[in-house]
């Protein structure tokens, strides 16, 4: 976030910047030696000085920024001196006349890559995406120094935690972008507070609404919450004081955005969601003690509540590959209430909590492998794809972020921990590269399975190879993990410039024969036909997609080919929104875009989420069809903002019209008989609203249906959505998208 002013520290602002270091300083818990504390000291007085004439968006001193940021990487990620030093002076690069060079010169050659790292590129290479190429930037230091990484995570979270001054559409950006990668990014690092904060900020953006209806209920059941925690408790401690183990427990609701989750999925409300807090019971034992302990403390539980078996998660006997340990249980609590109980050890929670960083903290305390080296390694080998664009790296990279896991195994019995949606040729891919490649069938637990059959838990797998196989396009849609993807993009790579190069030939016999040098007209074929790269150019040529001999139109001056106009015209790009005249809304314009009426813009609203009057909404550059207009919450936003935030356009409804919206209500409910579809039709024609089309299924006593309805307004949309909920018969209302 770069914010510049031009006004020196005043006395209070000095008094605040001074409050702020001390408190840096107040959370390193850990005894610093001479050159650590004289390091920290230098990088603070250095930072102060080159960031004295910039200010937050708040009105704050920016110095206030990198410091709090070194404050959460020492407080809540667990990190130690190095990355204090390259917090206070992650900024300074980028946003100061300061560089590298007197940052190597100060700090040395370690602080002043991870500072690298942590700069942003400069804009001036053209891609298509600014964000992912620097996205991709940031996270190619992961196998480098991991530091990097967290030390972003840090400024992101600090971001995030102050970005009501920014204005709503440019939240909009910065959340699309946490949402997109920085949460996944968290969760894979163990960093599980981190995480869960970065999907509720991320939420009171995209979703205020809901998120406000959620936050109102949980502060309104906050006392009955603990009073019932303490019930369930008490049982518990008693036995667990009976046996001398030393505990302690905590009990928390779910986070918004969990309980959110919960709702969409689910489909039930906030009152029927049965496990919402989780009881937490950490233990204080030696780690050899932690298995033992935590099944007894299991057992305790049990004589008291009964457990539901489905339920049980033993993430101790084989802990998630993001270092996750711990033992969940869900058990019928006092009323008939469902409680989800964790059990762990101190340590086990520290790794929970602060992830990757307290892993290597207790490195070597088990003897289990290293939870982080296989997954590095997936994240070196998609760096070795240099063929990917930026935007490809971080979809390929996602898959390295996933949540969900399944547990297969090799024909030795070997386990390999894959995402959740995994198919039998990713598995061949994480095996080896060559066995990916030379993959002919791949057996499931003895049987022949298609390569994008998708992995269930206990699967295992045997891959059948040979010399002759090589993998072919097809094989990219039977893949999901980046590793795969990327090797089998390389492969085909090859294979272009395998074929490619008698194409090359045939235009390098072209331009011989016109008298040309090849190195200085190459550029302009590549213009002509509308392709990015030469490789693109030689392939379709190898492959008779363009004949050479058919070229007309050219002209040569001074050894330089030029051509007419292309035959194939290259792909738009959007620069700027095209202006028109468009007739306003009964004189006046519907909408604002960046605070102009967007009637003099070519705009339509976008079918993926049908936005009606009063959403919360935001408009889309597109390269080709004019602007379009989002909801924040459309199921597209997080991809088009992440990726594309330089296309995202503020958007703000500037009056009420008589317009009609088109609009999309899933019901559901009891299926009591042939009235139902004429009680929900006289519903909705009692409300003065226009059905556009009605699909009903009914099953076996259960209805769904889908109506299309007509509204001018998002009021509207709520009280016919009340009306409908109303109905006897009826269970569940949502708008759908």
């Amino acid at each position: 976030m770069k914010e510049t002013a031009t006004i020196i520290h005043s006395s209070e602002e000095r008094k605040l910047i001074r409050n702020a270091y001390r408190r840096l300083l107040r959370s390193i818990k850990a005894p610093l030696n001479k050159e650590d504390a004289v390091n920290i000291r230098k990088a603070y007085d250095l930072a102060v000085e080159a960031h004295a004439k910039q200010k937050r968006k708040s009105g704050e001193p920016y110095i206030l920024h990198p410091i709090e940021v070194a404050r959460i990487c020492v407080a809540e990620i667990g990190l130690g001196p190095t990355a204090i030093v390259c917090a206070l002076l992650h900024d300074v690069v980028e946003d100061t006349e300061v560089g590298l060079e007197e940052i190597e010169d100060q700090f040395g050659i370690k602080i002043a890559k991870i500072v690298d790292g942590l700069t942003k590129l400069d804009g001036s290479n053209n891609a298509d995406s600014a964000q992912a190429e620097n996205f991709k930037k940031v996270l190619s230091t992961l196998v480098e120094d991991v530091r990097v990484v967290l030390i972003k995570m840090a400024d992101r979270l600090h971001n995030m935690r102050t970005l009501g001054h920014v204005p709503p559409h440019k939240q909009l950006k910065v959340a699309a972008e946490t949402s997109y990668i920085y949460a996944p990014l968290a969760h894979r690092l163990g960093l599980y507070q981190i995480k869960t904060e970065f999907e509720d900020l991320c939420m009171k953006i995209t979703d205020s609404e809901t998120y406000r209806k959620i936050e109102k209920k949980l502060k309104s059941s906050e006392k009955a919450r603990k009073r019932y925690i303490n019930e369930f408790m008490a049982p518990i401690v008693k036995g667990l004081d009976d046996t001398e183990i030393i505990f302690r427990f905590t009990g928390r609701p779910k986070s918004i955005y969990s309980i959110s989750n919960k709702i969409k999925t689910k489909q039930v409300d906030f009152e029927e969601i049965y496990d919402l807090f989780a009881v937490r019971i950490i233990i204080d034992v030696p780690p050899k003690m932690e298995k033992p302990i935590c099944w007894q403390v299991y057992s305790i539980i049990t004589d008291y509540y009964q457990p539901i078996p489905e339920r049980l998660k033993d993430w101790i006997t084989v802990p998630k590959s993001n270092g996750y340990e711990s033992l969940h249980t869900t058990v019928i609590g006092p009323k008939g209430r469902y409680v989800e109980v964790q059990i762990r050890s101190e340590r086990m929670d520290e790794i929970a909590e602060k992830g990757f960083a307290a892993h290597w903290k207790y490195k070597g305390v088990q003897s289990s492998d290293d939870v982080y080296d296989d997954w590095l390694h997936g994240i070196r080998e998609i760096l070795e794809d240099q063929g990917a664009d930026a935007i490809e790296f971080i979809n390929d990279f996602k898959t390295n972020l996933f949540q969900e896991e399944v547990y297969v195994y090799t024909p030795k019995g070997d386990m390999k921990v894959m995402p959740k949606g995994a198919t039998a040729l990713d598995f061949a891919f994480s095996i080896h590269t060559d066995i990916g490649y030379h993959a002919k069938a791949i057996k499931v637990n003895n049987k022949l399975v298609p390569m994008g059959y998708k992995l269930e838990n206990g699967d295992q797998l045997s891959v059948i190879t040979s010399k002759n196989q090589k993998p072919n396009e097809g094989w990219i849609k039977w893949v999901i993990t980046g590793k795969a993807k990327g090797k089998i993009r390389s492969a085909m790579n090859e294979e272009r410039k395998k074929k490619g190069s008698l194409g090359k030939e045939a235009l390098e016999r072209k331009l011989r024969n016109l008298k040309l040098n090849f190195e200085e007209n190459i550029d302009a074929f590549i213009r002509h036909f509308g392709y990015k790269v030469r490789v693109d150019l030689y392939y379709a040529i190898a492959q008779n997609e363009i004949n050479l001999s058919d070229l007309k139109n050219f002209t040569i001056e001074k050894g330089k080919i030029s051509f007419a106009e292309p035959d194939i015209e290259p792909k738009p790009t959007p620069s700027a929104p095209k202006r028109i005249r468009k007739k306003a809304v009964n004189g006046q314009s519907l909408l604002l875009i960046n605070g102009e009426s967007a009637d003099q813009y070519d705009y339509s609203f976008a079918t993926c989420c049908n936005p009606v009057q009063g959403d919360e909404v935001f408009a889309y550059l597109t390269a080709t069809a004019g602007l379009k207009i989002h909801r924040t919450i459309c199921p597209n936003a997080e991809h088009l903002a992440a990726n594309y935030g330089y296309r995202i356009m503020k958007a703000e409804w500037a009056s009420t019209s008589s317009r009609e919206f088109v609009t999309e209500l899933l019901i559901s409910g009891i299926d009591d008989g042939p009235g139902v579809i004429e009680r929900l039709s006289r519903e909705v024609s009692d409300l003065g609203l226009d059905i556009r089309s009605f699909h009903i299924d009914g099953m076996q006593g259960y209805f769904e249906a889908k109506v299309s309805l007509l509204v001018n307004n998002k009021n509207q949309l709520n009280i016919a959505i009340r009306k409908l909920e109303q109905l006897s018969n009826v269970s569940r209302v949502k708008r759908n998208n």
